[in-house]
């Protein structure tokens, strides 16, 4: 039994010893009868969150008012350590910090039903209850709405849950719209199930989520980028953006991406399809628990292509497509409040992409500040990627990876020869033209013209006299 694991059993008997009901509930139920190891543990009990807390000294009740407590399994005193993203306990609230680490935190939560849901997220009144069907009938989906006795292995499930998860389908419980109604994100949550299981998505839940995808724009944007973003890296991108496709959410959510279906590309250069059909080629490719900046470098690296379609006398052209969809990009990320740091990840990988056509024809100092920019590991493999999408052809991706084999980090990032403090001894006035002739030096000394600072210099007073 895994540690996670263990401290989740735990909680739960020490709530049994003191007379409650607990059990595991939601994910890590449908995962553990998957034989899948649980990301996370949830437990649900008909205590209060008051005797949770009681039970528990060292807790957190980040949601007391939706019946959610966070009880850490503690591993040293006197230090501090963010312990948990809140999951699913609804609080808004930002991650909790204790005065303790903590290997695993498990989310005990009240058995409850909710009533009212006026924001499209939370319940407008929470009523706790000592029934454990209650709890379930307020849930997402049947195969996230069982529960399990760890001590036995009986498993609760008052929804169909194990029936669905044997025919591989994600079905609201209850009315789907209702479902949909108290929380919006649930229609994204139902399209990401069906692509990380491989399942289908039951007819009446379908739907009701074509029916509502407008609505899913309600939902703050940082909530649907995180689910975007799980899309992207558990292993089945492609899926799941064929099925935002089908269930109308990509229009919703990522009109851009939507506006490549149907966008033709230059066959000799593109036999696969289209810019969509391409794309999701690029996605089927990513690695389950890979980068997420790659991930979404992937999906919007051709994301300029629609704007600049245009059908010349010899082919399809896209000018200009990169610096469009930098733009794009650009404001995608700003749209799903992304970080700077991961912005500007994604805005590299999508303004590099088109530069590999060249890298067997660079000068040494172009091709080796290429081959230094940052994460260049994840430049590689998006190159890699588009290529096997498209034609196939290898050739710039061998090239390249030969050149990081042969060049020492040394010839590739090597110690500058002068500084700025250099040229003002030797009577230059700091200014704009210092770059100039910075980078003129860095350039000869990346392509072996320039080996000395003697060298330097005298390449300095003779190609910019001061």
């Amino acid at each position: 039994m895994s540690s996670a694991k263990q401290h989740a059993a735990e909680i739960v008997r020490a709530l049994r010893e003191r007379g409650h009901q607990a059990y595991f509930a939601g994910g890590c139920v449908r995962d553990l009868l998957l034989g899948r190891e649980a990301a996370d543990y949830d437990v649900s009990t008909d205590a209060t969150p008051q005797q949770v807390m009681q039970i528990f000294p060292q807790t957190f009740a980040v949601g007391e008012q939706f019946g959610v407590v966070l009880v850490p399994e503690t591993v040293s005193n006197g230090q501090s350590c963010v312990v948990a993203e809140l999951r699913s306990a609804g609080t808004g609230q930002s991650p909790v910090t204790t005065p303790f680490l903590a290997r695993h935190v498990v989310e005990v939560a009240t058995f409850r039903s909710d009533v009212g849901y006026s924001d499209g997220r939370h319940p407008d009144k929470v009523r706790f209850s000592k029934d454990p069907r209650e709890d379930v009938e307020r849930r997402d989906f049947t195969i996230n709405g069982m529960m399990l006795d760890p001590a036995t292995n009986e498993v609760l499930d008052f929804v169909g849950g194990r029936d669905d998860l044997k025919a591989g389908i994600v079905r609201a419980i209850g009315d789907p719209e209702r479902r949909f109604a108290e929380d919006k994100l649930r229609m994204l949550r139902a399209v990401r199930f069906a692509a990380r299981f491989d399942y289908k998505i039951d007819p009446a839940t379908m739907e009701a989520i074509q029916k509502l995808a407008p609505q899913i724009r309600q939902v703050s944007c940082e909530r649907v980028r995180e689910e975007l973003t799980k899309m992207l890296t558990e292993g089945r991108a492609r899926r799941a953006f064929e099925l935002l496709d089908t269930t109308g959410l990509l229009p919703e959510v990522l009109p851009e991406i939507a506006a490549m279906k149907g966008v033709e590309q230059p066959p000799q250069f593109h036999p696969e399809g289209d810019v969509f059909v391409h794309t999701l080629l690029l996605l089927d490719k990513l690695q389950a628990g890979g980068s997420k900046t790659l991930a979404w470098g992937a999906l919007l690296h051709d994301v300029g292509k629609p704007p600049t379609f245009r059908v010349a006398p010899d082919r399809i052209r896209f000018d200009g497509h990169v610096e469009v969809g930098v733009k794009m990009a650009a404001e995608i990320c700003r749209r799903l409040r992304f970080s700077n740091y991961e912005t500007n990840r994604i805005l590299a990988l999508v303004a590099n992409h088109m530069r590999f056509a060249d890298v067997q024809r660079m000068k040494q100092s172009t091709l080796k500040k290429f081959l230094r920019l940052p994460a260049f590991d994840e430049h590689l493999e998006l190159h890699r990627i588009d290529c096997l999408s498209s034609h196939g052809q290898l050739d710039s991706y061998e090239y390249s990876r030969e050149q990081l084999r042969s060049l020492p980090p040394e010839a590739i990032r090597p110690t500058p020869l002068i500084t700025g403090q250099d040229l003002i001894e030797a009577g230059y006035e700091p200014g704009p033209r210092f770059k100039e002739i910075l980078t003129a030096i860095e350039d000869a000394q990346l392509e072996g013209r320039l080996t000395s600072r003697e060298a330097a210099m005298e390449f300095v007073l003779r190609e910019f006299p001061a």
